[in-house]
């Protein structure tokens, strides 16, 4: 059993807390705090469906197994780094920060581009797309990807779209439409990304 302390801690969810994982600072521990473990099963259920069509996991961390923890099962999954070591920060937080280098903004309009491509062309369906469920990983002072880390998959009571890729698509395109109008309002306050996002 591994032991998770406050000291390895990473972030809060709805639902979920998330810790470094104490072996290894490359994967992070998820673990159920508030709620049931349907949240989790949806979810695993639906990685494994991803890893069988064998996606690039170039936006998702990957899924490693479920370990147990003093709280409880926990599942495990890569730790998104920056460049330097630190653990990335969410997009939201680009977004709403007020002291955005304007050097970065080029690299995260670039990476929400190819962020929309990619979920598009790999057919990866979420509950939501909010940029709080969204790292940006940071590959250099100015540039990086995106990496989305939760309410991944589909909770429709019967999920036909995550085997018709048709029907995928068009979910993804209404989440996509939903999404971009978020990322515009949160970065009202900055001209030059919302004109970067707009071109």
């Amino acid at each position: 059993m591994l032991l998770l302390n406050a000291s390895d801690f990473v972030g809060k969810g709805l639902h979920r807390e998330c810790y470094v994982h104490p072996n290894d600072e490359q994967r992070c521990i998820k673990v159920v705090v508030a709620g049931d473990l349907s949240e989790s099963k949806r979810e695993q259920s639906y990685y494994k469906l991803l890893q069988k069509r064998g996606i690039s996991w170039d936006i998702l961390p990957r899924f490693h197994g479920i370990i147990e923890t003093n709280m409880g099962a926990g599942a495990v999954f890569d730790l998104i780094r920056d460049y330097d070591g630190e653990i990335s920060k969410t997009l939201e937080y680009y977004l709403s920060s007020k002291q955005l280098d304007s050097a970065e903004n080029p690299g995260i309009s670039q990476a929400i581009s190819i962020f929309k491509q990619e979920l598009y062309r790999q057919s990866i369906i979420t509950m939501t797309l909010s940029p709080k469920n969204i790292m940006y990983k940071k590959t250099g002072p100015n540039e990086g990807h995106l990496v989305l880390i939760d309410n991944i998959g589909n909770s429709d009571f019967i999920p036909i779209c995550s085997y018709i890729d048709s029907l995928a698509k068009k979910k993804i395109t209404r989440k996509l439409l939903r999404f971009e109008q978020t990322v515009l309002k949160m970065c009202a306050h900055n001209d030059g990304l919302q004109q970067y996002l707009l071109n």
